[in-house]
């Protein structure tokens, strides 16, 4: 039976990949996509995730804005996606027109309506998700698990220690791991791991298929800071399917090696945005004395993956489409 997935995604390029799999793949039903911001602004996310199911030649699949920035923090978009979220391909305006409802709405209707639990895939800062399980706890039992691109059991991007989704909004994704539902963790141990080589790459921009050459163009670009070396390098080649791993792992977990660790988030100070990954066999000073650490919930944590074989399941995926 096909895994029943809504998608939450903040569509920068490697949400956009993850989008293209998704609708691809024949063991997953894509029943919804929330937008959030976060590599870009909502108005981006919204516009980028339209014209990607248009060129996947996507059935009619309900898209709705949500949070358009953090619980707390301020507002603060990435920007190394280019100045669009999605490589600044030039890419057409969809005429598709987003479901009126707040993403948070709809996400608690399509949960409540479904006759079997659901996969949340969460690609982005977990601002809707949060959002959802505080305002319709009754939406969790729904869940079968929310599977998130996010976290790190060891360095982050965002800053020295804390991974981009998380650290642009820690308090939603203490709230996610405080909620109960079961929960995987996708983060940069793996995500960091898996990409297309360049020969692979340069075929699918060559394809007489929109979808392999919209793939093909988003694994060129280069995600990197606009003031960096690599920004102004044309010959600079990303090769990443990024976010788009993280179905790989729903439909192929076998190729992952995943440990279940208690996971907390951090709120304050340096670390903020960190996810604490406590993967200590025996107890320590911290429990044993008063005044412990705070508490951590136990998540299926990725941390090493076969390379070959997601990046053989992905391009395998992408042919697929039209």
């Amino acid at each position: 039976m096909a895994h029943r997935v809504l998608l939450d995604v903040d569509t920068g390029v490697d949400d956009a990949l993850a989008v293209l799999f998704a609708v691809a793949h024949p063991e997953i039903e894509l029943i919804g996509i929330t937008c959030v911001a976060g590599n870009t602004s909502l108005e981006n996310v919204v516009a980028n995730t339209l014209t990607v199911l248009d060129i996947a030649g996507a059935p009619p699949i309900p898209v709705s804005a949500g949070a358009q920035r953090p619980l707390i923090a301020p507002p603060r978009a990435s920007h190394v996606h280019g100045s669009d979220g999605l490589g600044d391909l030039g890419l057409p305006v969809s005429e598709r027109v987003p479901d009126a409802r707040h993403a948070v709405d709809l996400a608690r209707d399509l949960l409540l309506a479904s006759d079997r639990p659901v996969t949340i895939v969460a690609l982005a800062p977990q601002t809707n998700l949060a959002l959802l399980l505080r305002l319709h706890p009754e939406v969790a039992p729904r869940i079968e698990r929310i599977l998130f691109m996010g976290g790190s059991a060891s360095g982050g991007n965002a800053t020295a220690v804390a991974e981009f989704n998380v650290w642009h909004d820690p308090e939603a994704a203490a709230v996610v791991l405080d909620s109960g539902v079961p929960t995987f963790m996708y983060g940069l141990d793996v995500f960091n791991q898996v990409t297309i080589d360049e020969p692979a790459a340069r075929l699918l921009l060559e394809s007489s298929s929109a979808s392999e050459r919209l793939a093909g163009a988003l694994l060129h670009f280069q995600m990197a800071d606009p003031e960096s070396d690599d920004a102004h390098d044309p010959s600079a080649f990303g090769g990443h399917i990024g976010d788009a791993g993280a179905l790989c792992a729903l439909v192929d977990p076998g190729a992952l090696r995943v440990e279940r660790h208690p996971v907390r988030v951090e709120l304050g100070g340096e670390s903020r945005g960190q996810t604490v990954v406590d993967r200590r066999r025996r107890v320590g000073e911290d429990t044993v004395h008063a005044g412990g650490a705070s508490v951590a919930h136990p998540v299926d944590v990725a941390l090493d993956v076969d390379v070959a074989r997601f990046a053989g399941l992905f391009l395998e995926t992408i042919s697929r489409l039209p």
